[in-house]
């Protein structure tokens, strides 16, 4: 039987070797001395006995037996040997009580590499045992600004609180994305009923995304699926789910997670011009068996969110462009969490077509609703978002602000202009340094000083006032039934606000557009890639954003604002052309050239003449946290990696 056993090892062996042979790999197993002779390493830290994952035992820690095995560990050595004989030896042991002595490694970049022990971890890799017993000692590394090395830290974080072992991510600010997932904190251990929970979890997570052949795609964890469908279902729900139905559910996404892996997944169509194929035609002559039903899913009423009225005059607007041809309805759930899945679910059931839901906080619904019926066409307003059965849009309002941010330049007598953001998510700091930027170009002492309506114990109109500012940019509309005036860009003189210029979506002419390429067949011509997932991010050569200029403002400085809306419309001037200095000094941009829109869409820095900073998640109210930990910069939280489950 050992005799058997062994050479079939050995034939898995030799068809490893061959395969990496012929692709110019490395045929053996991974020396640890050889990698540590290319870094440094901090201490080591001895961790004791313990059980660990036998598929992150990679290697051995010197050359001794290396070319005795292949790089899956199998061995390489012909039957009649020593070694086949102490190995056979070890599978007799295996079958008849286990192998139950403790092998010695050095854990290193969460990965392990033996001391003593090689045979042991060989012949339980062929019996696919899922761990081994070992005495570990982790040898830290210096902290380097690798990408793989701040991983790695955070892991040792991570590790501290839990103990666990057996995750792997692939992208920064993943292990702290997942102590949010659990509902655990960045300081609190975790229970021995805890852990058999979440070790309970994963295991059925990890079988469900092997039989879906997870483990063929690249670039990509188990475990960085496993935050993704955390992000989706709960995890105090998803901890009493059964097997097959997180397999279910897991297939219900499967497209979400062959785009995780992919990190140019995400394309930009930056105007309605740049779909792939236009089919030209005209409204009168499209035939439709009957009209389309097009639904708009908020999470408030229009009276009571600026947003959502603004998108609410947009489903108008159809109404108006379209006639018979479709047919449009308003559905509010009142609590996101708890009903918006079954009301997407639930209009899709009704037959409608199209749905756009118009907040960042439902593209959880949209995305869970979707895989269940793939013939609708779910949009998700929202910005850098990676996600392929449901497509995003969003307008490129960074144009619009670097103009009133001339118009805030050109008109301050002080040099002190007071902006005043809302969330720190993707997109607002494109917004703030486009304004900083347009009020440099006309005024070079410019200065803004940065404000967060969403910052808790923070009163913004005491500190503009103690700053001695007048000019102020606030938020971009308001609802009919608002009575105040502190929206778009004013001035303010000794209590009283002069308007001077707003910012605005033209959310109907974004949403005609959309409908447009639907008829017209454009839609499933860019559906034919399905690794990608589509961003429709549209500005003012659109015709999706402008900026009103009221009678305050000076003829001479509307003048200028209409050519610079011009060349900007028509790609002639770019807002982020270099160069441009964060306010650490760093260069950002050099003189010839200008940021792309993947940079601008995920910026989370801050130009030289912006005084303030991004907000840490922590300092946000209550209100405001959901949204930011749905669509979070990477800073706004207290790790490096953010808090976008998304």
């Amino acid at each position: 039987m050992a005799y058997e056993d062994y050479l079939k090892a050995q034939k898995i062996g030799l068809k490893d070797f061959k395969s990496a042979t012929n692709k110019g790999q490395y045929p053996y197993l991974p020396v640890l001395d050889e990698i540590l002779s290319h870094a440094e390493i901090e201490c080591e830290v001895s961790l004791g006995v313990m059980n660990i994952p036998l598929p992150q035992v990679v290697g051995t820690s010197t050359f001794g037996r290396t070319q005795a095995f292949s790089s899956n560990f199998m061995p390489l050595l012909d039957w009649g040997t020593e070694f086949s004989a102490k190995w056979s030896h070890l599978v007799d042991a295996q079958l008849e009580e286990g192998i139950h002595h403790a092998i010695k490694v050095y854990e290193y970049m969460n990965k392990y590499y033996v001391v003593e022990g090689n045979k042991r971890v060989s012949v339980l890799k062929y019996f696919d045992a899922p761990t081994i017993l070992a005495d570990v000692t982790r040898k830290v590394p210096k902290r380097t600004d690798d990408l793989e090395n701040k991983i790695y830290y955070e892991y040792m974080d991570f590790y501290k609180l839990t103990k666990i072992n057996y995750l792997n991510f692939s992208k920064l600010g993943s292990y702290p994305k997942l102590l949010t997932a659990v509902g655990k904190s960045s300081t609190e251990e975790w229970t021995d009923a805890e852990l058999l929970d979440f070790s309970s979890f994963h295991f059925s997570f990890a079988k469900a995304f092997e039989n879906n052949g997870g483990y063929k795609l690249e670039n990509l964890t188990c475990d960085d699926a496993m935050l993704l469908y955390l992000s989706l279902y709960p995890y105090e729900k998803a901890k009493e789910t059964i097997s097959s139905q997180i397999e279910e559910n897991l297939d219900k996404i499967w497209s979400e997670v062959a785009l995780l892996g992919d990190d140019d997944s995400v394309e930009l169509l930056m105007d309605p011009t740049e779909e792939k194929t236009i089919v030209k035609s005209v409204l009168n002559k499209i035939k439709l068996t009957r009209s389309k039903k097009v639904a708009f899913i908020y999470d408030k009423e229009p009276s009571a969110s600026d947003w959502i009225y603004s998108h609410e005059l947009g489903r108008i607007h159809l109404d108006e462009a379209f006639g018979d041809l479709i047919e449009t309805q308003a559905f509010i759930t009142d609590n996101v969490e708890e009903n918006a899945e079954t009301l997407l679910a639930d209009i899709c059931e009704q037959g409608y077509d199209i749905i756009f839901t118009v907040t960042p906080q439902l593209i959880k619904a949209s995305l869970k609703v979707a895989g269940s019926y793939p013939d609708v066409k779910i949009l998700n307003c929202a910005l850098n978002s990676p996600h392929n059965s449901v497509r995003t849009y969003y307008t490129r309002m960074y144009e619009a602000k670097f103009l009133t941010g001339m118009i805030a330049g050109a008109m301050c007598s002080n040099d002190k202009i007071g902006y005043v953001a809302d969330y720190p998510i993707y997109g607002t700091t494109a917004n703030i340094n486009a304004f900083a930027l347009g009020a440099k170009m006309v005024n070079p002492r410019a200065t803004i000083y940065l404000a967060w309506s969403t910052q808790k114990d923070f009163d913004v109109d005491t500190y503009f006032k103690e700053q001695g500012i007048t000019y102020i940019s606030a938020q971009d509309m308001i609802t009919p039934q608002a009575t105040e005036r502190e929206f778009g860009l004013y001035a303010e003189d000794n209590n009283e606000k002069k308007n001077l210029a707003m910012s605005i979506y033209h959310w109907g002419a974004f949403y005609e557009e959309l409908i447009n390429t639907i008829l017209r067949g454009s839609w499933r011509v860019e559906e034919s890639d399905e690794n990608k997932a589509l961003n429709y991010w549209w500005g003012l050569s659109a015709g999706v954003i402008d900026v009103i200029c009221s009678n305050n403002l000076p003829t001479g400085t509307a003048k200028m604002i209409n050519l610079m809306k011009q060349n900007i419309s028509t790609g002639v001037f770019h807002p982020f052309s270099g160069p441009l200095t964060d306010q650490e000094g760093n260069i950002r941009c050099d003189e010839t050239d200008f940021i792309k829109p993947e940079d601008i869409m995920t910026m989370d820095w801050l130009v030289d003449n912006v005084v303030g900073s991004i907000p840490n998640i922590d300092d946000l109210t209550d209100n405001a946290k959901p949204v930011v930990q749905l669509r979070g910069l990477q800073n706004t939280t207290t790790d490096e990696g953010g808090t976008s489950l998304l």
